[in-house]
């Protein structure tokens, strides 16, 4: 998210000021799907893998992945081998759930 603050005078734009919050936007929907995935594997495998960063790394670069994927598609797939404690994760997200995050 950006800002910026300018002056037009004869044509002329002129930049008085420039302001911006990068983590806004993409970081918070990638946390928010981390977040979503975490509580979808616990649920489906009475594991929390909230402390394993090796995993939360792995996780949040396949959410990464699937909201670009979402930019384009209507739903998108997570699978990781061996996420947490040898177990596989397999998971889909609607563009429409994600929303709703």
């Amino acid at each position: 998210f950006d800002v910026s603050l300018l002056t037009i005078e004869e044509g002329i734009f002129e930049v008085k000021a420039t302001a911006g919050d990068t983590h806004l936007g993409g970081e918070d929907f990638d946390n928010r799907m981390v977040d979503y995935f975490l509580q979808d594997f616990k649920r489906r495998h009475r594991k929390d893998m909230s402390q394993n960063q090796r995993s939360l790394r792995r996780l949040r670069t396949a959410c990464e992945r699937a909201k670009r994927t979402l930019s384009s598609s209507t739903q998108a797939h997570i699978e990781i081998d061996s996420l947490f404690d040898g177990i596989d994760f397999n998971s889909t997200i609607t563009r429409a759930r994600f929303e709703d995050l």
